[in-house]
Parts: structure tokens; C-alpha cells; sequence
């Protein structure tokens, strides 16, 4: 049981040294990824990311609140993982 443990715990380590936690601010740009729930009859040329948007708001937990270019909120706070960084 230990062993499985010592394992598991040096597995975790080597893989959060290569880890890098994105840090976003406020009035920062990014690309949204679009969740395909939808489907689109563009099939493979859909676009994987919607956006520019604004971050408005940061969550210590890694919720963002975004809203458009022209300043209107999206319903919904979003998660980090679903975001990247937009450079214009």
C-alpha cells in the first residue's frame, strides 16, 4: 500500500514541475474555445475558438468573467482551462 503511494506521489511531482499555471488580469484579450454542442455544417473548417473578449472580472479559483469587444457581459463565468491568450 505504501509503495503504490511513494509511486503515485513522485508521478504527481515530475508532473507538476512541468505545469505552468496561466495568470490572467484584468483587460486582458482571449479566445474562447466554442463547445461544439451544436453542429455546424462546415464540418472540420469550424473554428475552434470564438472571441476576442475582454476579462472583466478574476475568480481565485480560476473562473473568469468575460464580456465582447463592445462591452457587454457573457452570461456565465467561464473556466481558465477553456481559454487562451489573444495577441493582437
Amino acid at each position: 500500500m505504501s509503495h503504490g503511494r511513494l509511486y503515485q506521489q513522485r508521478i504527481k511531482n515530475a508532473f507538476d514541475k512541468k505545469v505552468r499555471p496561466c495568470k490572467f488580469n484584468e483587460g486582458d484579450l482571449l479566445l474562447k474555445k466554442v463547445s461544439h454542442a451544436v453542429k455546424d455544417n462546415r464540418g472540420k473548417w469550424t473554428p475552434n475558438y470564438e472571441g476576442p473578449f475582454v476579462v472583466k472580472k478574476v475568480f481565485s479559483g480560476g473562473a473568469l468573467i468575460l464580456a465582447n469587444m463592445d462591452d457587454e457581459k457573457l452570461l456565465s463565468p467561464v473556466n481558465s482551462d477553456v481559454v487562451k491568450r489573444y495577441y493582437a
